[in-house]
């Protein structure tokens, strides 16, 4: 088959349904805004913020298309590690909105990072089921449909911290290090089926927390960083983005850092 080009490459996600996780996050609240930019109807899903969730959809629903068309949004609240949680979830998605295309796993549980002997059990287990198993009922939720269609986007935002594993992040990285064994395991699964399964490693990223505290700017850690600068929550987003996009139809099973360079 002929290849084909086209001039002026860009991102049309119209007609795509996104679901974020923990949209309301630091990091969650910019993927949204920048999917619905690039066309596509946003699930806003949260655990408690319930105002942000209620201000993300009015800014998405004020986006219009060329023809004036309003963008979709919705505001969804879910325990993400509650398997009942995610089936209501997705089933109320689809009442509103439609099959989702694009899944963005990005919410997750944190706890003060601790040295292995001394960081509590209890911490662990939550952790993982942030991490490993809110992808599991996720996929179990979402990932049919899109079987149906023979298309669709699954993304987790993992971290540099499971790839760099230093000190005191043994709760964190090993549960994130378990999303990659499942991310490439389902990639396998599901390929078949058109759907492509794919992570983002983020690393110490800058958000409006940062922009209104004047942290943007961390020396110690920049020094490590061979881009000499930490990153920002747009730029996690665009390789959000380009995951959920047609330009990246024949990518799957890849963790990708966006962390300048550190992994």
């Amino acid at each position: 088959m002929k290849a084909v080009y086209t001039m002026g490459l860009s991102i049309d996600l119209h007609g795509k349904v996104a679901v974020i996780t923990g949209a309301t996050g630091q990091l969650g609240r910019v993927m949204a805004r920048t999917l619905a930019a690039a066309g596509a109807d946003i699930a806003v899903h949260y655990a408690r913020n319930a105002d942000m969730a209620a201000q993300l959809v009015e800014e998405i629903r004020a986006l219009r298309d060329p023809d004036g068309t309003p963008r979709r949004a919705m505001a969804i609240q879910a325990d993400i590690t509650r398997e009942a949680d995610v089936l209501r979830m997705a089933e109320e998605i689809r009442a509103a909105l439609g099959d989702a295309d694009i899944v963005v796993n990005n919410a997750v549980i944190q706890y003060d990072w601790q040295s292995i002997l001394a960081q509590p059990l209890a911490d662990f287990q939550p952790q993982f089921d942030s991490c490993v198993m809110q992808s599991v009922l996720t996929a179990r939720a979402f990932l049919p449909a899109m079987q149906a269609k023979r298309q669709g986007r699954f993304i987790g935002i993992n971290t540099e911290c499971s790839i760099l594993c230093n000190a005191n992040s043994g709760a964190y990285a090993a549960a994130k290090a378990g999303m990659t064994g499942l991310y490439r395991v389902l990639a396998k699964e599901v390929g078949g089926d058109n759907i492509t399964v794919n992570q983002i490693s983020p690393g110490w990223t800058v958000s409006d927390r940062d922009r209104a505290n004047g942290t943007e700017v961390a020396p110690d850690y920049d020094e490590k960083i061979p881009l000499k600068r930490r990153g920002t929550d747009l730029e996690i987003a665009h390789a959000v983005v380009f995951l959920a996009s047609n330009l990246a139809s024949y990518i799957t099973g890849v963790n990708l850092p966006v962390c300048g360079g550190a992994v």
